[in-house]
């Protein structure tokens, strides 16, 4: 059921657990799912984007410096992704990961990086690439920038290649309890509260 246009103050923050295909943005574009498929609000605007073949947390809000404060990279605010990799993960791995990786646009901020269960996501539409003769295994990455594809880079860079990725927190958001192209409203005072 579609949510009716609420209107509220422009510091008004909007928690979209984005599906997989979805693209990051309101105007429409060809036969892509967009944004204003799923979110009734207006005047909000995704803080940072999320490549249409992730999934997970978009902030969005109407507030320019809030909006600010959340993608400028700088700012270092925390993002955790989830993401299911190619392969067997190290300790050396984890440890690359950890304390930076080299990538052709320079290395990257130390992250935290661990191994996890496999997290109750649900199966991804369209489905990951399965080879049966593959592991795969499941990272949380968290990281302090917002570089193009990171997190995928990062992977691939650690002979882990990205199969699906998922933004669980951004910050002091996250998707807990919100079900795929879902929203709900948080509070921007959130974001002061962790000294983003």
């Amino acid at each position: 059921a579609k949510r009716p246009r609420p209107s509220g103050p422009a510091g008004r923050v909007i928690l979209f657990n984005k599906p997989h295909g979805v693209i990051c943005q309101f105007s429409e574009s060809g036969t892509k799912p967009t944004l204003a498929g799923f979110i009734r609000v207006r005047d909000v605007y995704p803080a940072g984007r999320l490549d249409t073949d992730s999934e997970g947390l978009v902030v969005l809000t109407a507030d320019g410096a809030l909006q600010t404060r959340i993608a400028d990279p700088r700012r270092k605010l925390e993002k955790v992704y989830w993401a299911q990799v190619e392969g067997e993960v190290t300790e050396e791995a984890l440890e690359r990961l950890a304390g930076g990786v080299e990538l052709n646009d320079g290395p990257t901020l130390p992250a935290r990086a661990r191994t996890i269960p496999l997290p109750a996501l649900g199966e991804r539409d369209p489905p990951i690439r399965f080879r049966k003769a593959v592991p795969t295994s499941w990272i949380e990455l968290a990281i302090r920038e917002g570089r193009n594809r990171q997190v995928r880079r990062m992977t691939a860079a650690v002979g882990l290649p990205t199969l699906r990725l998922y933004r669980f927190a951004v910050g002091p958001w996250n998707t807990q309890g919100l079900a795929p192209g879902r929203w709900r409203e948080a509070d921007a005072a959130e974001l002061a509260d962790t000294g983003g």
